[in-house]
């Protein structure tokens, strides 16, 4: 899908970190791996630290957190609210929805659109367009996009292809209806026939979590790790990656007539430093254009990626000035996604610890 918005704008954003942070080297005797060994990927995939929530942590306790610090702050106020959009994997229930729970817990009104949406790794795009498609309706009204995901939770402790690389996190962007009259492009692709590149096999309804599905084995490749666990098969969505998101890239930046050049940043999904720079090489984009420090200081956060790099690594610049970005995202579904526009001249752009 491949398409255009105009008139719209992020007014601010603010990324919620739990407060406990681990280093690489305090997980090594997790792993049954050789700590030479695994003291090697620290260097290869820019391994440092992560940011992990509590056991008690829910997906909505660091939503509420920064959305009560923007609402106290007036960066935005309840009545100008017309919805509120929570894209997770990690929500708190089935039922009720995670935007209807953060709604009662900071007393919001009843006409206020609540919606959640099940993404992963592209969330912030999909939620991006899904929240763009509402300001046509909503007049002076403002959007509430939340990205948010606990998935240290879903993820095995002794498996060293995804838990060194995990992060949580929440983030909350502002989009509202803006007179610049500034053009967006965005283009997104799904492919559901390689879904099981990345996969929690246990717990929905085709397979309820259960005893039985709460034994780790080894899958294989000296990595445990139980059904209930997300299930990571690394070489598939390195692949993935470089090969269809350049062309992506690509294909948005003719659609909206702008050259390679032009994009001051490349602001894309934090899968780790290695793919990151593979990336950067096969689209012939200077390392400098394109932020790779997430992992290594936070974690991978899935959806939140894209806004926790902006509020870590751009948040005085958005404050100060406008740039032409290229936004893009890849991850889970398969799902993979592009959106150009400009950002900057917010009303915030923060980064928050909680002691969750």
């Amino acid at each position: 899908m491949i398409t255009s918005f105009q008139n719209k704008r992020i007014a601010g954003v603010l990324t919620v970190l739990p407060q406990n942070e681990i280093p690489f080297e305090d997980e090594i005797e997790n792993y049954t791996f050789q700590p030479k060994q695994t003291l090697r990927l620290k260097k290869i995939m820019g391994y440092k630290k992560h940011c992990i929530a509590a056991d008690s942590t829910a997906t909505s306790d660091l939503c509420v957190v920064g959305l009560k610090h923007i609402l106290k702050h007036n960066y935005l106020k309840p009545e100008d609210i017309g919805a509120l959009i929570v894209l997770t994997i990690t929500p708190d229930h089935f039922v009720p929805h995670t935007s209807n729970i953060i709604q009662a817990r900071c007393n919001l009104s009843t006409n206020i659109l609540c919606m959640d949406i099940v993404q992963g790794c592209a969330g912030f795009l999909l939620g991006l367009m899904q929240g763009f498609l509402l300001l046509e309706h909503m007049a002076d009204k403002k959007v509430v996009l939340i990205n948010a995901d606990v998935l240290s939770h879903k993820i095995s402790k002794q498996d060293r292809n995804s838990y060194p690389l995990c992060g949580d996190a929440a983030t909350i962007t502002i989009l509202e209806n803006s007179p610049s009259n500034e053009k967006i492009w965005c283009n997104i692709y799904m492919d559901g026939k390689r879904g099981d590149a990345l996969k929690i096999p246990a717990g929905g309804s085709r397979l309820p979590c259960g005893p039985k599905t709460a034994i780790k084995h080894d899958a294989g490749d000296g990595n445990l790790r139980s059904l209930n666990n997300m299930c990571m098969d690394g070489e598939a969505v390195f692949q993935f990656v470089q090969r269809d998101v350049p062309p992506l890239i690509e294909e948005t930046l003719v659609y909206a007539g702008i050259k390679k050049e032009e994009i001051e940043w490349y602001l894309f999904h934090q899968p780790n430093r290695f793919m990151l720079r593979k990336l950067a090489e096969k689209l012939e984009i200077p390392y400098e254009k394109v932020p790779m420090d997430i992992v290594e200081n936070f974690g991978n956060p899935s959806g939140a990626s894209i806004p926790l790099l902006i509020t870590a690594d751009l948040s005085s610049q958005m404050m100060t000035k406008k740039s032409l970005c290229c936004l893009s995202a890849f991850g889970g579904g398969l799902t993979w996604g592009a959106m150009i526009m400009h950002l900057g001249g917010m009303d915030f752009c923060e980064m928050l610890h909680s002691n969750l």
